[in-house]
């Protein structure tokens, strides 16, 4: 029998909350609705779940700061925003957040499925249909599969994307890691808002790469990037 997937839906305004829980609920969905980022903090610390939707606007605790308070508790769990707010700065700040996906406000309920199905297939690969998930990049050690990597006995937890987009990088070290590729692996789909998010995530993968200066990640104008270490 398949597993019910879990979800924590955390949206203020009580008709949509009530109208996507159902929606959801009908779809086959298991979701526990909170009507705020505090009360959907706590429901997290006593809950598993498997997808976490968030509002931005709410009262309490908006939905970026829930995120990040979630990403201390499971860095790997995936997060979906939904919102009214339409500007670069928004959408930026909601992937730093820890965002894997971001709906704007008036969105379809097929698409809502479509993104929920899209990242449940990517949460769900299976380590022997991925490849290799175990390099030595310089003095870090990465594992994939783990969404790991480990430096001087220190460990650095990833989210889902940035251990896809490292993987892909060390797959293609030494070589150009197409920018259309990455997206259309990693993200499902090569638009705009997509191509801004990886944007975001090379800047935190060089933070996190930033301990051995051997390593650089460089960008190669209008056509992707560039895994290089310096042995």
């Amino acid at each position: 029998m398949e597993k019910q997937i879990k979800i924590l839906l955390a949206e203020d305004d009580k008709n949509l909350g009530t109208l996507l829980q159902e929606y959801l609920t009908a779809k086959k969905y298991e979701v526990d609705l909170a009507s705020d980022g505090q009360y959907a903090l706590e429901a997290y610390a006593e809950k598993d779940f498997d997808l976490c939707i968030f509002d931005v606007m709410m009262p309490r605790m908006d939905g970026f700061t829930l995120a990040k308070e979630i990403r201390k508790i499971d860095p790997h769990v995936p997060i979906i925003f939904l919102t009214a707010k339409s500007l670069k700065e928004d959408l930026i700040e909601g992937f730093q957040s820890g965002a894997d996906d971001y709906l704007t406000k008036p969105f379809s309920m097929e698409e809502l499925i479509l993104r929920i199905q899209a990242i449940m297939r990517r949460v769900g690969s299976k380590p022997t249909e991925m490849g290799q998930t175990k390099f030595q990049l310089g003095r870090y050690e990465f594992d994939s599969q783990k969404q790991m990597l480990l430096i001087d006995g220190e460990e650095k937890k990833l989210t889902t994307k940035e251990s896809e987009l490292l993987r892909l990088l060390c797959i293609n070290q030494n070589n150009l890691l197409d920018r259309n590729d990455a997206l259309n692996e990693v993200w499902s789909d090569d638009n705009y808002f997509n191509a801004r998010s990886m944007d975001v995530y090379i800047t935190k993968l060089r933070k996190l790469l930033k301990q051995d200066e051997r390593i650089q990640i460089i960008n190669i104008h209008g056509r992707g990037f560039k895994l290089l270490i310096d042995e």
